[in-house]
């Protein structure tokens, strides 16, 4: 059997060491609030907590892409979005039954 010579240069190019300098470049990723878009989802505020799952996927396709700023932004205008989301839907939860309790039928 013969054996493939060994060269450094081969060696340093399948390294996977050489890709984590590029990646350690860009800087730590920024938060998507992908977790917390999702969660909101389920909240009865629909218009407004589907507009917070397209800015979470945006940020994170944007980050995809290289455009770590267009990431930030996006990302914090989801969390701000799926923020707004939760309380209209502990809003309109808690009038249903405020509404519901103090109804009374004769």
């Amino acid at each position: 059997m013969s054996q493939t010579p060994s060269n450094p240069e081969i060696k340093r190019e399948v390294r996977p060491e050489a890709n984590v300098e590029n990646e350690s470049s860009q800087g730590p990723r920024p938060s998507n609030y992908l977790i917390l878009s999702i969660f909101a989802c389920f909240c009865p505020a629909y218009p407004i907590n589907i507009v917070s799952f397209v800015f979470s996927i945006m940020a994170l396709n944007s980050y995809n892409d290289g455009d770590i700023d267009g990431s930030r932004r996006l990302g914090r205008n989801a969390l701000y979005v799926a923020i707004a989301s939760i309380i209209i839907g502990l809003l309109v939860i808690a009038t249903f039954c405020v509404v519901h309790f103090t109804t009374h039928t004769i």
